[in-house]
């Protein structure tokens, strides 16, 4: 009770005093992050873009997202478009915090020059995370602002929490200091027997994210400097990590490590498992932007190497921060830079000789539209803690993960020559749904290997496709008759293969080969004669309906030239409009006179040959496309 009384009492004061507040008084309450008392003074403040600015960004670092977001859109309305990027990327983080994904699409596709699509982002996470979730909050009586618990000595549990009633009110948000928390965590995921650490500690100002050496006896904590430092136009009280030791059963040596500074923060301890590197978080000069995640190593002798930047797979110009390294070395952390459901998600990398992979974000359980972080998990028994202010307070979660079932749904295989049986690398492969709507395709490498990811209780059509091949179409299932993983070769037989009548002739081109059409003199129609050839042509064509064919006429050289380029279009249009008046879809066809420009013979001009042998030069060619 004291603690609401006291709390009351200072909202009344300091609504009060707001009322009276000067413009160059409530901004340097914000410049000092002290927002809560920011908010009150700028409501009173007189309209500017200055204020408007100020306001919506409290409201965002409060977490009230409605109101940030109707200041935002009164500050363009009223002011034009917002022009600072990161005040437009806090914009568009508050809109995906209040579900407004659309809108905060365009704006980040705008802002960070590459498309973002909420959707599409949500469903390629649910089919290839790595893990599902099923996440329960902590039973924590009297809690108030937990978050980033970890385990030390058996079932013991370390987290920072605001409930200290003493404490004194810190004015980011109106609530006491942070203070690092003891307790039991029972099987059922309640937290007993909680106790405050020692003072040495807990002071006055805020301790947070304790780690612990395997033995329990080394704790490295954050702990924010009690006085601030000027740096720029506003007064900073940045953080450092700081060691303890256990002596006899008492935290003792408490020192800040040597890399610590006034003039920059470093936080977010997080130890491996033989206790050789500290990873941690820091804003430090020579990173790529906010805050990044760094590793140092702890010598045997207790000093330290010189902090490594991560680099630019796990680190943005953006926020990254909350680290935690896994029993296995899988690197956990938190970032708003990397794509997310909004503001900062929990995402793994993988160390993998010796560098970290690009991150992937664990998906929705853990991760929400508002900030989650403090994630650490015990990977032989796929439990684990995180924290989130997705109910708009810091609130400790526990959690069980599975393997993803659908990451396991897939089809796979090759694409193949039928006869040689060598492999066909640029073949496409398309996978159809069972209304033959398109999923997915894709050209496949030099090894010819395809890999489609799908979904359990549905009917598929894997299909291959090339040029001048059959194509070849599989169907399978996923439902209860059907299998999780399908290895699918495809089998393509080429219509030269296929078919006698189709060859490849000396300049490589795939033909129909049919008797000569003939046509009267100076005429280009059909004859009956010319029908019953091309009929044979036209039960190729719907025997396989995705052939595509050229029809070219050509000419022998008597006679003008441009008189028989003429004559060869409309006899080649003529054939293709038989072809189209017997069932045959025109866009399947091509059409083309090429007059006297592509003899098979040394026949070019007039009066050198002999009659069959110009003969030879006149012909209807049907050469496939496709």
């Amino acid at each position: 009770m004291k603690k609401y009384i006291v709390l009351l009492l200072v909202i009344l004061t300091t609504s009060l005093s707001a009322q009276n507040m000067s413009l160059k008084k409530v901004n340097r309450y914000f410049e000092n992050k002290a927002y809560s008392v920011a908010i009150e003074g700028y409501k009173n403040l007189k309209k500017t873009q200055e204020t408007q600015e100020n306001l919506a960004d409290s409201y965002f670092y409060t977490l009230d997202m409605e109101n940030a977001i109707t200041t935002y859109r009164a500050l363009i309305e009223e002011f034009g478009p917002i022009t600072d990027n990161d005040r437009l990327f806090r914009y568009a983080q508050a809109l995906k915090a209040t579900n407004d994904f659309k809108t905060s699409d365009d704006i980040l596709s705008s802002l960070l020059g590459k498309s973002f699509n909420y959707e599409v982002f949500a469903e390629d996470i649910r089919k290839n995370a790595p893990h599902v979730f099923s996440e329960k909050e902590i039973v924590n009586a009297n809690g108030q602002s937990d978050f980033g618990m970890s385990f030390y000595l058996d079932n013991k549990v370390a987290f920072a929490s605001a409930r200290n009633e003493e404490s004194p009110l810190y004015s980011w948000n109106n609530l006491p200091y942070l203070d690092l928390y003891s307790a039991t965590l029972t099987s059922s995921g309640e937290l007993t027997n909680v106790e405050p650490f020692d003072m040495v500690i807990n002071t006055e100002s805020h301790e947070s994210n304790a780690t612990f050496t395997q033995d329990g006896k080394t704790m490295y904590f954050n702990r924010t400097n009690p006085e601030r430092i000027k740096i720029g136009d506003a007064k900073i009280a940045n953080i450092k990590i700081y060691k303890a030791e256990l002596v006899d059963d008492k935290w003792k040596n408490v020192t800040a490590l040597p890399f610590s500074s006034n003039d920059y923060s470093i936080e977010h301890p997080t130890l491996s498992k033989d206790g050789k590197i500290l990873y941690f978080a820091s804003d430090m000069p020579g990173g790529f932007g906010s805050f990044d995640i760094y590793k140092v190593e702890v010598n045997a002798d207790g000093t330290y190497g010189t902090p490594e930047n991560l680099g630019a797979k796990v680190n943005t110009n953006k926020r990254e921060q909350f680290p935690y390294i896994s029993r296995i070395n899988t690197l956990y952390f938190s970032s708003n830079g990397h794509e997310g459901f909004g503001n900062l998600d929990v995402f793994r990398s993988e160390l993998i000789n010796g560098d970290f992979s690009n991150p992937v974000n664990l998906g929705t359980g853990v991760n929400s539209n508002l900030d989650d972080f403090g994630y650490s998990i015990d990977e032989k028994r796929n439990i684990g803690f995180f924290s989130s202010n997705r109910t708009n307070e810091d609130k400790l979660y526990r959690f069980n993960r599975e393997e993803n079932i659908l990451t396991k749904y897939l089809v796979e295989g090759l694409v193949q020559d039928k006869h040689s049986k060598e492999i066909l690398p640029g073949s496409l492969v398309t996978l159809f749904d069972e209304n033959r709507n398109v999923i997915q395709d894709t050209i496949v490498g030099k090894d010819a290997y395809y890999l489609f990811k799908i979904e359990p209780n549905k009917k598929y059509t894997v299909r291959g496709t090339r040029k001048l091949y059959i194509p070849y179409d599989v169907d399978f299932s996923t439902d209860s008759k059907g299998k999780i993983s399908h290895d699918i070769y495809l089998i393509l037989e080429s219509y030269a293969d296929a078919e006698e009548r189709i060859k490849e002739n000396e300049y490589g081109q795939v033909q129909v080969q049919l008797e000569k059409i003939y046509f009267d003199f100076d005429k280009w129609e059909i004859r009956p004669d010319a029908a019953n050839i091309l009929n044979t042509l036209v039960g190729l064509l719907k025997k396989y309906p995705y052939m595509e064919i050229e029809v070219s006429a050509h000419t022998d050289a008597r006679g003008p030239n441009q008189y028989n380029l003429e004559l060869s279009k409309k006899r080649a249009a003529s054939t293709l409009e038989y072809l189209v008046s017997q069932g045959i879809e025109r866009n399947r066809l091509k059409s083309i006179g090429y007059g006297e420009e592509q003899p098979l013979n040394e026949c070019v001009r007039e009066g050198i040959c002999k009659d069959e042998e110009y003969d030879l030069n006149r012909r209807c060619e049907f050469t496939l496309l496709k």
